[in-house]
């Protein structure tokens, strides 16, 4: 497990980072609460008359007055945002750093195959993506319990995981892509995160583009959903799912045989 805790203790500074940030915005956001519920009603009634606007974040199905609802719409798009370009950047620099970094050589002069290079890398995505959940679940049951109010445990937790499921989804295909690279293009994969996100609304918007939430995550990701039906869309996650088995099962091919520079 060298290589897995060579990766941890590399990516500790990002990861709390990475942390604070989403983590310390999403508690923020709970903490405003109390001080805007006087002016929830105008608010609900002018999204209501938005349009596409509230399409495109679900608004029209959830209140902004409720607690949950305000979490999943304002705090849910900061860990949706936050959380996907934090699996980006993680997955899309883990396999192509060593030659943009002119590591390899140095790397596999050791006695370890390149599998076990790719899987120690992997697991170390998947440990970091859990400890940024944790703190981000920590910090945000910690808001409810600072404004008097407590989540509804059901929904909250069928949202986390979701959410997790976006992240390792996204972090997956950015660390398939990886494999592919020679170094890391961070831009690129910050890039995929950010356009994931506008095939949602944009299938959000129109009947016309319906078909791109079965290529972005963030559909069955998403707060008012997951809310609403107190369910998650299972179809569509397992075919997230696939999509991140896929990109693992193409870091592991491409990887494995690839011509590494030194």
């Amino acid at each position: 497990m060298t290589i897995f805790m060579h990766e941890m203790k590399q990516n500790a500074k990002p990861l709390a980072v990475w942390c604070a940030i989403v983590g310390g915005m999403i508690f923020l956001c709970m903490i405003l609460f109390p001080e805007m519920l006087g002016q929830m009603d105008s608010v609900n009634d002018l999204f209501s008359e938005m349009g596409d606007f509230t399409d495109a974040f679900g608004m029209d199905r959830i209140s902004f007055a409720e607690p949950m609802g305000f979490y999943g719409i304002e705090c849910g798009n900061v860990l949706g945002i936050g959380g996907a370009l934090f699996a980006a950047y993680l997955g899309v620099r883990l396999l192509s750093k060593e030659e943009g970094g002119h590591t390899a050589e140095f790397l596999l002069t050791h006695p370890v195959s390149r599998a076990r290079v790719v899987a120690e890398k992997l697991a170390a995505l998947l440990v970091q993506l859990v400890l940024f959940n944790a703190v981000c679940i920590c910090l945000s049951l910690l808001s409810f319990t600072g404004i008097g109010e407590e989540p509804a445990a059901r929904e909250f937790a069928l949202f986390h995981l979701a959410q997790f499921c976006l992240q390792l989804e996204i972090g997956c295909i950015c660390f398939g892509a990886s494999a592919l690279a020679r170094r890391g293009n961070v831009g690129a994969g910050l890039g995929l995160a950010a356009l994931l996100y506008f095939l949602n609304l944009i299938g959000n918007i129109s009947e016309a583009a319906e078909f791109l939430h079965y290529i972005t995550p963030f559909h069955y990701a998403e707060a008012a959903d997951i809310l609403g039906d107190r369910a998650l869309n299972v179809p569509l996650l397992l075919l997230g799912l696939g999509y991140a088995a896929a990109g693992v099962c193409l870091a592991f091919a491409r990887y494995t045989k690839k011509d590494i520079a030194a």
